[in-house]
């Protein structure tokens, strides 16, 4: 499935929306709604995007978001990555 769809290129804006939806679950909120995360975020003064956070929210929504992240991290460890070439002396 495309569990790993949430999180497979996040900008430090939306990491700020999953860490707030983070938050709230471990708060006890099992679902988070949009006017939660936007309050967690307002808290510390952060300014949500609201079409960012809609999307996130949508595609979270009836999963699991631990593991919609674990999901997520075995694409990237899978994913080839170009290493740097060595420095000749």
């Amino acid at each position: 499935g495309g569990q790993g769809q949430a999180v497979e290129c996040l900008s430090p804006r939306q990491m700020k929306h999953v860490a707030a939806y983070l938050l709230a679950q471990l708060g006890g909120n099992a679902s988070p709604s949009a006017a939660d995360v936007t309050s967690i975020l307002d808290s510390v003064g952060v300014e949500p995007d609201s079409e960012k956070l809609e999307k996130l929210l949508g595609s979270l929504e009836g999963k699991d978001l631990v593991e919609v992240l674990a999901a997520g991290k075995a694409k990237m460890a899978a994913m080839p990555s170009g290493g740097g070439g060595g420095g000749g002396g």
